[in-house]
Order: C-alpha cells, then structure tokens, then sequence
C-alpha cells in the first residue's frame, strides 16, 4: 500500500513516517525545505506545499491513503497565515484527494479546536463548539479546517479526524513548543515557572491511535487522543530527575504570567525569537482542560503510557541529538 504523508517534516510526521515504514508501507511526503527529520529514511519525496494544488496532486496519486498532518502553529494571533495552511490547506487536500481517488484521509485537528473557557469537563469529541468562542487563533483556524474535512466526509470522502493533546517525546528536530522549553530546563535557561498545567501524549502513542485510526477509524468520525494532565510543576520535577538540572525556585502566579504577556509579543517579532510564554498560552495552561480518549480506548484499543515516559524519551533523544 503506498501511503502520502503532508507535514512529514514536522515532530508528529518524523514519527509516523518511521511506523509506518516500519510496518512495510510505501511512503511519499510532501516536503518544502527542512527535510532533516526524513534523512536516511527510504521513501519518495515530492516537492510541494500545500497550497500548491499541483503539488498535492502530484504526491496523492495513486496512493491508498493520505495522512494530513501539515499545520502553522503559532501561539501569536497570526490569522492570515493561520487560515491560509490551517484552512485552505485542508479544503486543497480534500480536493487533490478526490481528484485522486484517494481511499481514505487521516487529518489530524488539534485539541484546541475544542477549547473554551465554559466547556464541559471532560472534554471529548461530541458536539465541537462554534469557532467564534474558541479560545485561541489556532485552534479557530483548526475548526474551520476541520469543518473542510467533515463537510467533505458527509459529501462521501471516507475520512476521519483525529484531535491530539499536546504532543511530546522523541524526534522533534524542529522543536515544538514543549520541546523547546525541555531544551531550556535543561541548559537553565527557564528563569521561572508559572501555574496551571495541561495534557500531555506521548507522540509513539498518538502514532498508533493515528495507524488505528486509519485502519479502523469509522468514516466521518473523529478521535481524542490525549494523554495525562500534568502541573507545569509536576512537569518541572520530570525534567530535574532526568536531565539532573534544577528547577528553577520562582513560580509565577498565573495572573502575573498573564498580564506580562501581554507586552511580548513585539519582543517575539522584533527578535524573531520562537514564541515561548504569550497571553494565548498562559490562558491553555490555567483552563485546568481535562480530556477523555474513551472513544478511541473503547473503539480502537488506545492505551497511552504515563506521560513521564514521553518526557524522558524526548529528553534522551535532545541529548543524542547533541543540543542538551
């Protein structure tokens, strides 16, 4: 079965690729520039974008299936290009899909097409909200991707979504959000913590509900795939006993946090410095946003594992890697 893959380059994709090479699929990706996380891997590369219709059709036809993981994430209310890959990405993959022929779509949402401050904890896949109360641009931009998909699912394109938490662990090159503040506890670079917290999974996880999915999802369904809700704390403790760094001693109260956020984002834009604390994420981290995967445990035998195991893994794996 021969497998296309947008977003291969990213830290889900890098993953995905692996399993599925792994378990003897033939695999194209759709790549741009940073081709890093594919180096050494035997698959067929496709240069393109998607919002490159071309380019889409090039690297869908003839496969079976098409997992769309290609993104702009951004915790800045970057709306024009948010809404360019986040939503007409999704409405040109939906299309280069039935030009193609394609058996089946995989596209991966976000957790934050579900978020607002008033939904009801825990948080599933039922009933997702109206885009205009979502808490953050991101996940607006997701929901209307997802929209795309779910229209074109009730139109007769067999596909599936699938909503991750925040996703951690090993092969993260670019890095992530929570990779980059791994990366920082460990060279000493967090001046303090802040409160609240939020759910963690662990990207091999994720995987495998996505490869569940894509074998046994039901057509025009979604999935929830999180893992375990920790404290900002209770992260920071992970990360002193693996990487033997100290936490540091200040912990910034959420309010505090907040109102300082509000000055950073000309700091961010100025010095093209990846976004690390900003209103939007302050906000994620005190919604206390607890989730349930029960849907994708009873239908498709997710089990995922503590969410220390993903800290560690991604730890060990930056140490390889050389950059802590």
């Amino acid at each position: 079965m021969t497998i296309a893959v947008t977003g291969a380059t990213g830290h889900v994709g890098a993953n995905l690729v692996r399993a599925l090479l792994a378990r003897g699929e033939r695999v194209r990706v759709l790549v741009r520039d940073d081709t890093r996380a594919l180096d050494g891997l035997e698959l067929e590369r496709v240069q393109g974008d998607v919002l490159d219709p071309a380019s889409l059709e090039r690297a869908f036809d003839g496969v079976d299936q098409v997992f769309h993981l290609a993104a702009y994430i951004s915790l800045l209310n970057d709306w024009s290009r948010l809404e360019a890959t986040n939503v007409q990405g999704p409405t040109n993959v939906v299309a280069a899909c039935k030009r193609a022929g394609v058996r089946r779509l995989i596209h991966v949402s976000s957790i934050e097409a579900l978020l607002h401050r008033d939904c009801r904890r825990p948080v599933t896949e039922a009933s997702p909200p109206p885009v205009d109360i979502l808490e953050s641009a991101y996940g607006r931009s997701k929901a209307l991707g997802m929209r795309v998909v779910r229209q074109a699912a009730a139109d007769g394109l067999d596909a599936v979504i699938a909503y991750p938490t925040a996703v951690i662990g090993p092969f993260d090159y670019k890095p992530s959000h929570f990779g980059k503040m791994f990366m920082d506890f460990a060279k000493g670079r967090l001046p303090s913590l802040v409160g609240g917290g939020f759910d963690l999974v662990d990207v091999r996880d994720l995987v495998d509900g996505l490869l569940a999915v894509a074998d046994d999802g039901r057509r025009g369904e979604a999935y929830l795939f999180s893992g375990e809700f920790m404290s900002v704390s209770q992260i920071a403790a992970a990360l002193q006993e693996c990487t033997g760094a100290r936490r540091p001693r200040l912990t910034t109260p959420l309010w505090l946090a907040g109102f300082a956020a509000l000055f950073t984002p000309p700091y961010y834009k100025l010095t093209g410095v990846k976004p690390r604390f900003t209103r939007m994420s302050i906000k994620m981290l005190s919604g206390d946003y607890r989730v349930s995967s029960a849907k994708a445990r009873t239908e498709l035998g997710y089990s995922p594992r503590p969410a220390r195991e993903g800290i560690r893994a991604a730890v060990g794996w930056f140490r390889e890697q050389g950059r802590i």
